[in-house]
């Protein structure tokens, strides 16, 4: 066993057995995912689902255009918070389905859905397991999480009788977009992918190259059993503030909007509800956020007809080497890389104005 493996275990060690160990990270974490609290004190997290609701309300009442929200009902006894606009101009173009990223919900396509929508339907969704969508148990199997979320979108195409889609996905809905094309093409005619989570894979690199503190490697190892947002709700009443202090750029990402908390506020009540697709995404990662099914282990199943353009803010930390290995590997494919200058990772919502009209020249060329 090697020196800093020892420290680790000896640290582990030092509280029990693994056995107490372990039975005591899931004692807490199942406090933590859930923030039990019994039903006659305060609630720890000061959340709802109605306040989720108003949350999503405030976010999105500067959109101009009329839209509709419902829940689809899939099977399984669960729904899909959706948004609907489809205008009398446009109901036979071929409709954006946009699919969010990890802690995030429809509410922060606030900036972007006027201008999409007056060329074509938009459909945005809470995808299974987040906002105001059902949050069941996913399946610890990585394989089987990801075809959960896969089959629900599947389902709720259905349900809203779409024969065809061109499916824009950020972070974790790019992965799953891709995932969803791979299984079901002929429903696909453009892939949009905005900064894309999970295609590369996990670096082969020696530890000798980047030494690693044994301190952080024993940290790491005590809290690997937490989900990713477990702290928002283990602070309880200090979340929203910890959600203003920590991320304040959101604040000005949406400026052109809101002057106030709306958006800091809405994206506590979405992490703070149960961690069900939070819960998913960290069965489907390995620690530093690698996805344990990389998908370019899978881009040759993607048909080759199935059309895909590729987003980056030219400030994120996201490489963007996958998208030129995409391109790399489908050579006869349309394959376009797009960066936007100013933006970081939420290009979205950094530079909507941009985005947006990159966006609607992509669908411009789809019926």
């Amino acid at each position: 066993m090697s020196t800093d493996a020892g420290v680790v275990q000896r640290m582990r060690s030092a509280v029990g057995s693994h056995g107490l160990v372990r039975s005591m990270w899931g004692y807490v974490d199942s406090t933590l995912k859930w923030c039990w609290i019994p039903g006659w004190l305060p609630p720890w997290c000061p959340t709802s689902e109605i306040q989720l609701q108003a949350a999503e309300d405030m976010m999105l009442r500067c959109v101009n255009s009329s839209f509709s929200k419902l829940y689809v009902h899939i099977p399984g006894g669960n729904q899909l918070w959706t948004l609907i606009f489809s205008g009398v101009g446009v109901k036979d173009k071929t409709p954006v389905v946009l699919l969010h990223g990890f802690g995030a919900g429809v509410g922060l396509w606030a900036q972007n859905l006027d201008a999409l929508s007056r060329r074509r339907p938009v459909f945005a969704l809470d995808l299974l397991g987040f906002g105001q969508s059902s949050r069941p148990v996913f399946s610890s199997d990585a394989r089987e999480a990801e075809d959960q979320f896969v089959e629900s979108i599947e389902q709720w195409r259905a349900k809203m009788g779409l024969e065809s889609m061109i499916l824009l996905g950020h972070n974790l809905g790019g992965y799953l977009a891709v995932s969803y094309s791979i299984k079901y093409p002929d429903r696909v005619k453009h892939i949009v992918l905005v900064e894309p989570w999970g295609f590369p894979e996990r670096p082969d690199t020696e530890e000798s190259d980047r030494p690693i503190p044994v301190w952080i490697k024993a940290l790491g190892a005590m809290f690997s059993p937490f989900n990713p947002l477990a702290g928002l709700r283990l602070v309880g009443p200090l979340g929203p503030t910890l959600v203003q202090t920590l991320r304040p750029d959101f604040r000005r990402k949406f400026s052109s909007m809101f002057s106030d908390n709306t958006v800091s506020e809405y994206i506590y009540h979405l992490n703070v509800q149960t961690p069900s697709g939070e819960t998913a995404f960290k069965n489907m990662s390995v620690p530093r956020g690698w996805a344990k099914r990389p998908m370019m282990q899978r881009m040759e199943r993607l048909p080759p007809e199935v059309p895909i353009t590729i987003i980056y803010g030219s400030r994120s930390s996201v490489d963007s080497n996958s998208g030129s290995g995409v391109k790399e590997m489908r050579p006869l494919s349309h394959v376009e890389i797009i960066t936007i200058r100013g933006a970081g990772h939420y290009v979205y919502a950094d530079q909507p104005d941009d985005f947006n009209q990159r966006v609607l020249q992509v669908c411009d060329k789809v019926d």
